[in-house]
């Protein structure tokens, strides 16, 4: 199990959970409570699941395609350090922070 760390916008603690390697950081961020809304549900044809890593966090990930590379240009608040939750899955070993962009909004939520 990894440890994923949910943080707002401001880097504060949200909530942390457990979770098994190669689990969708999408399908985990919902669980949980995370204002993600995920509207193309993972067939990567929006970034309403964008998300900033740290840069240690960024490193575990395999690279991103071209096609999600694209999609951030589209998306809020980008960082060097952005990626698509759905595109991501929660990697093996240490602690893993997950901080959602400012300005995120859930609409199911509302």
């Amino acid at each position: 199990m990894t440890k994923v760390r949910f943080l707002h916008p401001d880097g504060s603690l949200d909530r942390e959970v457990e979770a098994e390697p190669g689990t969708n950081l999408l399908d985990l961020a919902q669980k949980n409570g995370q204002p993600l809304e995920g509207t193309c549900e993972g067939s990567m044809a929006c970034s309403t699941c964008h998300i900033i890593l740290g840069a240690d966090d960024f490193a575990r990930l395999p690279r991103m395609s071209e096609e999600e590379d694209d999609l951030l240009d589209l998306a809020a608040h980008v960082t060097r350090h952005s990626r698509l939750a759905c595109q991501c899955g929660v990697p093996e070993g240490e602690p893993f922070s997950v901080k959602m962009p400012g300005g995120s909004v859930n609409l199911e939520n509302r």
